[in-house]
């Protein structure tokens, strides 16, 4: 999943999120979880990673840089 901060950060820019836009539509307080995903500081667990992929519309592969 190396490649998950980077496709994150690809995704939100395409759509023109910022990280508390995007923080916002998927349920957290302020941006600082999304911040540290992007940073590759944390990982989101599995149901987050699940909930990435159907609001970007993009596979888990993909979304993990496993799929280009």
């Amino acid at each position: 999943m190396h490649n998950f901060p980077k496709v994150l950060k690809e995704l939100r820019e395409e759509k023109n999120l910022t990280q508390a836009d995007l923080a916002k539509h998927l349920g957290y307080k302020n941006e600082t979880t999304i911040s540290n995903w992007e940073i590759g500081k944390r990982t989101p667990e599995l149901n987050n990673l699940i909930a990435i992929a159907k609001f970007f519309d993009v596979s888990l592969d993909y979304l993990v840089g496993m799929e280009k």
